[in-house]
């Protein structure tokens, strides 16, 4: 009881903020606050989904020429997208056939409703004059201001016309409205899907770890409370501040929200059952354990928070503004787990933890657990051991020779086939590849006539397909805008070198002005600012995470090698992934954003892990030597960052639940890459190096020198002097 009896001494003056969160009157008055905010943001919060912005210009880089023949192009017709109607019969379209496509050409141009342009509909048009085997039919699609969200009813409307088909007779809707319309599908219900699975990953994991039905309510109310306070802040901000939203970064944000805050509702949980063994007073343990592991909570989320405002320096609109939205939404995660969930905690008192309710005196059980061990055993040749954990990490680096990032076609977009894919694969037989996606190019009028020269004359175009497309003004302001088809398939590596070769042969007419844009003009000018991205972004975000550490840590050595674990874990994670990918997925290839949203995540989520172990560590070194500090450190820590890990990698898993192929490999990238972090890096590798430097590793700290005088013997260290376990 000693121990508890010096808890009791020393916990005045270390009540902190916990009191104002968690005491006798406060944690009501939490509760309620928090049930006005709910109850004032709520019906917000479902209408994110109406915010979010999914046209081409939320996505594309704001200065990138593409962009730029975007915003000029309205000036001439409204923004448009064609779907393309495919007819094709292998053995030749019968006469039968062709009275079918006549007359559902002539019902589509009665089409108005869901921004349809029938009158101006193209076709059908032959892949040969005699004996034609195939036909196309272009419907534009205008761009309104809920342009992208009529793409998928646009298309369905051309498809109770044209059928699916019959016999021999194929007849699919592809080009860029068709492929929209599939990815619409694929992101409809996002939010939901991501949130049913990742509540349904953080149930199981809550049940498996507290072993408790009625604890786990409390971390999934005040995660839900975050996630719902989170998506109407950025509501309010995408409506009246002009923040960017998209289906992306509102699927990233569910995930984020709900594996952060389960994480620090995890850190807060244990430490707050170590008090209520050594307190008798629930509101004191809770105000103890706040202030104990406060600060590691608050320094991981100002870490992801930090990082993911980092972001706002990418050229590319999708990745700059996902940075302020995963911030708000880690931020507000962070609010409620300090606030709403410690007095949720209190509220139900001990009760709560049953079957397994933490009693006054009782055992710690992390004392002489499997982590107690572990530590014990790898003190005793602890160069060796991390020695070989780095080799092993390096090895599973060399992956990386595996990793094909470099963007991916719409064809391999999908983990299966929908059916503008089919329908674009068809096409391509029969028509030349980039048909339906072309070219657009925007001059001045003078020049405009030796502009489409040069186009026409350059490889890759195919010169009688320039011309001037249906409802475009012929000029405008002394600019004139035109279209050509590519021989190559739009989304293909051909068509984006075509692009370049037609951009420097425009630029170079004198006096023109010339500007290419288009479908494949957006793909090139995106993987150009990815790549500036890559490596604008990842340095600055190792130098956001070194100082905070060293703010925190009060050290240079221990964040130094803290971010050197970090980095071998992420080229490990991306080793292993590319090989996953290549070898059992069968993947063709990597978004070229891959890496950087693979890096951040990892880095800002993964360095959480050593910020929890590694605090408490300091926090042991003071009062018993780092070599004492860092076992206790692992015993206590051990299995609640284990149980965080298997959280986070599980709710990023939940991204898999999607079909399609970026957010699968990003789903399973990260989740790899925390499960590395969880159980190798942080449990085996930093604290196998700090058991090595020992006191150094505080440098230039007073601890480095110190090293906290004499020290108590840990349950580990009890372990260790009565020989191995098992």
């Amino acid at each position: 009881m000693t121990e508890i009896q010096e808890h009791r001494q020393g916990r005045s003056g270390q009540r902190g903020i916990g009191h104002l969160v968690c005491g006798r009157r406060a944690k009501w008055l939490v509760l309620v606050l928090w049930l006005i905010v709910l109850f004032l943001t709520a019906p917000f919060a479902q209408k994110l989904t109406d915010a979010q912005d999914n046209d081409a210009a939320s996505w594309l880089p704001g200065s990138a020429e593409s962009t730029q023949v975007l915003q000029i192009s309205e000036d001439f017709r409204p923004e448009q997208i064609p779907a393309v109607v495919v007819y094709a019969r292998e053995d030749g379209l019968t006469a039968e056939d062709r009275a079918q496509i006549a007359e559902d050409t002539a019902e589509i141009k009665q089409l108005t409703a869901h921004g349809i342009r029938g009158d101006e509909t193209r076709g059908p048009v032959f892949d040969r004059q005699t004996d034609p085997r195939a036909a196309q039919v272009l419907v534009p699609i205008t761009m309104d201001e809920n342009g992208w969200e009529e793409i998928a009813p646009a298309v369905d409307s051309i498809r109770d016309i044209v059928g699916e088909g019959s016999g021999a007779l194929a007849v699919h809707i592809t080009g860029p409205g068709g492929t929209s319309a599939d990815f619409s599908e694929a992101f409809e219900g996002i939010d939901s899907t991501l949130l049913i699975s990742a509540m349904a990953v953080v149930i199981v994991m809550l049940l498996i770890t507290y072993r408790s039905p009625t604890l786990l309510l409390i971390p999934l109310l005040s995660v839900i409370a975050a996630l719902f306070t989170a998506q109407a802040l950025i509501y309010f901000l995408a409506e009246h501040a002009g923040l960017t939203v998209n289906g992306q970064s509102a699927g990233i944000l569910t995930v984020l929200v709900f594996g952060a805050g389960t994480d620090y509702a995890l850190l807060l949980v244990a430490r707050y059952r170590e008090e209520l063994r050594r307190h008798e007073d629930r509101h004191e343990a809770m105000a103890l354990a706040l202030h104990r592991a406060g600060p590691a909570v608050l320094a991981s989320g100002a870490t992801v928070v930090l990082s993911m405002l980092v972001l706002l320096f990418a050229e590319m609109n999708s990745t700059s503004g996902l940075g302020p939205v995963a911030a708000i939404g880690v931020a507000v995660a962070v609010l409620a787990m300090m606030t709403l969930f410690p007095a949720l905690l209190v509220i139900f008192g001990r009760w709560i933890f049953w079957p397994a309710i933490p009693h006054l005196g009782t055992e710690n059980p992390a004392d002489t657990g499997v982590w107690a061990r572990t530590g014990s055993r790898m003190a005793r040749r602890p160069r060796m051991v991390w020695g070989i954990t780095a080799v092993v990490l390096a090895i599973c680096s060399l992956g990386l020779i595996q990793l094909r990032a470099e963007g991916i076609s719409n064809a391999d977009a999908f983990t299966g086939k929908p059916d503008s894919i089919v329908g674009q694969e068809v096409s391509a037989r029969y028509f030349p590849a980039g048909s339906g996606d072309p070219l657009v190019i925007v001059s001045n009028q003078a020049q405009a006539r030796q502009v489409g020269e040069t186009v026409a004359a350059t490889r890759g175009v195919v010169p009688e397909s320039l011309g001037l497309p249906p409802g475009t003004k012929p000029s405008f302001e002394g600019k004139v805008l035109f279209e050509a088809t590519m021989t190559d398939p739009a989304d293909s590596e051909a068509a984006k070198q075509t692009v370049e070769r037609v951009r420097d042969a425009v630029h170079a007419v004198p006096d023109a002005d010339a500007q290419v844009g288009g479908g494949t003009a957006a793909l090139l000018d995106m993987d150009k600012a990815t790549t500036h991205d890559n490596i604008l972004i990842i340095p600055l975000v190792l130098v956001v995470v070194l100082l905070i550490l060293c703010a925190l840590l009060r050290a240079l050595i221990a964040p130094l090698l803290l971010i050197g674990t970090v980095i071998l874990s992420f080229t490990a994670a991306l080793g292993i992934s590319a090989l996953a990918f290549r070898y059992v997925f069968d993947y063709a290839g990597e978004s070229t954003d891959f890496p950087l949203f693979v890096f951040v995540f990892l880095v800002a989520l993964g360095i959480d892990y050593n910020i929890f172990l590694t605090t408490r560590i300091r926090e042991e070194a003071a009062h018993q030597g780092t070599r004492n500090g860092t076992l206790t450190g692992l015993a206590a820590t051990g299995a609640v960052i284990t149980s965080a890990g298997l959280v986070l990698a599980g709710t990023f898993a939940a991204l898999a639940t999607l079909p399609m192929v970026a957010f699968a490999e990003l789903g399973f990238a990260v989740a790899l890459g925390v499960l590395l972090d969880t159980f190798i890096v942080r449990s085996v590798l930093v604290t196998s190096l700090f058991l090595d430097i020992g006191p150094k590793v505080w440098w230039p700290h007073r601890l480095a020198r110190e090293d906290g005088g004499a020290a108590a013997v840990t349950g580990a260290e009890k372990v260790s002097q009565s020989g191995p376990a098992g």
